[in-house]
């Protein structure tokens, strides 16, 4: 099961990365992003990884980028992670990538999902999503929340990460 790690900050730089023979250029991208304790990381950008709502990230842009902890990574500075999921940060709007039990518990135990029939369910490629979400990987897109412990939320929008689940 994967783990997900985040990092939030504003894109310094965008570029293309090289990644051996196999790869056609331009099809991978390094984003630089820094904190505003001064931290950096790159994230590498592959085909596979998933921008919520399909957004061009410029420099500049606010981000938050998500990466499976248990991947082994490169022992550089700045650290490299290979970026599962994107998201430019706006208000009113939060992401979170997790597991979420069969309570719809994420696996910190920091946020339960309420979900209401407006919440849309879709699948990474855009389609709707009419099985259980219970015992997924989701990437979960909300406003407010309560200040319980867990927070309760009602999403705007689930994306079931249906390659990041076993059947």
């Amino acid at each position: 099961m994967a783990t997900f790690g985040s990092f939030f900050g504003i894109v310094t730089m965008i570029s293309d990365f090289w990644t051996g023979s196999e790869s056609p250029s331009g099809c991978y991208k390094l984003m630089t992003v820094q904190n505003r304790e001064g931290n950096t990381v790159n994230f590498v950008i592959t085909p596979t990884t998933y921008f919520v709502d399909h957004v061009m990230i410029s420099v500049g842009d606010p981000v938050i980028g998500f990466y499976d902890l248990n991947t082994p990574v490169p022992l550089i500075y700045p650290p490299q992670y290979r970026a599962i999921v994107m998201a430019r940060v706006t208000q009113n709007q939060n992401i979170k990538v997790d597991f979420f039990n069969t309570q719809l518990i994420s696996s910190d135990g920091t946020l339960k999902l309420i979900i209401s029939p407006l919440t849309q369910i879709i699948q990474e490629n855009g389609q709707l999503f009419t099985a259980n979400i219970a015992n997924r990987n989701l990437i979960v897109v909300f406003g407010a929340s309560t200040m319980s412990i867990p927070a309760q939320t009602v999403p705007y929008k689930i994306i079931v990460m249906c390659q990041w689940n076993n059947p």
